[in-house]
């Protein structure tokens, strides 16, 4: 069987230390063990499209969704073997769902592998706007020091509103690992009410009108799956219902936003900052606004190249259900309810929005 993984390069890094997995030099750690078994595993830096040209019979494709292979209708109505994509992390949009349930192309996905990273990624972004970090080091860097520069824009934690789109795995582990804060209040904005005693847990409170759920927080965290009722869900129109002055934190995914009316915003001051790893296009080009936007006092950006669910940690967790996913499927088992996205032509979750 011919096996064929989408994945990043990791130059130097990846040869220096082998627990890179997600890369192209380290393959996941299944190289060996898929060789065993007799099947061919290419892996690829490559587009689909270039792959296209020399052949696409594939009957496994797995990718990342970090330095993602986008996989559209075209390219399945092309590719006649191929039977399962399976995403080693958390986050299939960058494969076209509808396209696949038409396909009966099977979809899947290591549910879980990383939602602890991220959301302790969510909890240091968050941290890090409130309390005005990266102008302060860069300060530093300089080889300056004027303290009120910095403090004029800083501010503690507890006594905030802190709300979630999104209170899933990532969202709800968010507002936990914030309970210790003691922010004025949890609230959450999903299209599922949590049960009594997981909101208490975690001191929320859902707001089911979106408007009103932004106008009442000081900090949004966004953790929902990009579909089509989340892509541009933040818009200059939503914006303007946030609080001035409000912080905004996306490691979801980047379109969930929009992103010129984002950066407008910080450079109004109706943001006080925005933070994240996730971008629209991945990688994101170098003149992407969101590289270099900043509020009206020279701060506000925290963003990152998308890391947060990669982890050395993480990337073991989703090497391992990778494998498990290979394992299942070679062998003919059931796959974990959990990890499918898309099952033998139907949607097998409402995860990607209500279906």
């Amino acid at each position: 069987m011919k096996v064929l993984a989408i994945l990043y390069n990791g130059f130097n890094a990846a040869v220096k230390e082998p627990r890179l997995l997600g890369t192209v030099e380290n393959k996941l750690g299944i190289d060996k063990w898929l060789a065993s078994r007799g099947h061919e595993f290419i892996v690829s830096l490559v587009s689909f499209r270039w792959y296209l040209e020399f052949s696409f019979d594939a009957e496994v494709v797995i990718t990342t969704p970090f330095h993602p292979g986008y996989l559209t209708r075209e390219l399945m109505e092309k590719a006649k073997n191929l039977k399962i994509c399976i995403t080693a992390g958390v986050g299939s949009d960058h494969i076209d769902l509808n396209a696949a349930v038409d396909h009966k192309i099977q979809v899947l996905e290591v549910t879980g592998s990383n939602v602890v990273s991220v959301a302790e990624h969510v909890v240091m972004n968050i941290l890090t706007l409130v309390r005005n970090f990266v102008p302060a080091h860069e300060m530093i860097e300089r080889g300056d020091w004027q303290v009120s520069d910095i403090a004029r824009n800083a501010f503690d934690l507890e006594g905030k509103v802190v709300g979630t789109i999104g209170a899933g795995r990532i969202g709800y582990r968010v507002l936990q690992r914030l309970v210790p804060f003691d922010c004025k209040e949890h609230l959450y904005y999903d299209y599922a009410k949590l049960p009594v005693e997981r909101e208490q847990a975690i001191k929320a409170r859902r707001v089911e009108d979106i408007e009103e759920f932004v106008s009442q927080c000081d900090v949004v965290t966004v953790n929902a799956p990009l579909h089509e009722g989340t892509r541009g869900l933040i818009n200059e129109k939503l914006l303007s219902k946030f609080k001035p002055g409000a912080w905004l934190v996306n490691t979801a995914r980047g379109a969930i936003c929009d992103t010129d009316a984002v950066a407008a915003a910080l450079k109004s001051g109706q943001l006080r900052g925005y933070a994240g790893d996730v971008w629209n296009v991945q990688p994101a080009p170098k003149d992407h606004p969101w590289r270099t936007m900043k509020n009206p006092l020279g701060g506000g950006n925290g963003m990152t190249p998308h890391y947060s669910g990669t982890t050395l940690d993480a990337q073991a967790r989703y090497a391992a259900g990778t494998k498990s996913i290979l394992e299942n499927y070679f062998e003919g088992r059931e796959q974990e309810p959990a990890n499918v996205i898309v099952g033998h032509g139907a949607w097998a979750t409402k995860a990607y929005g209500q279906r």
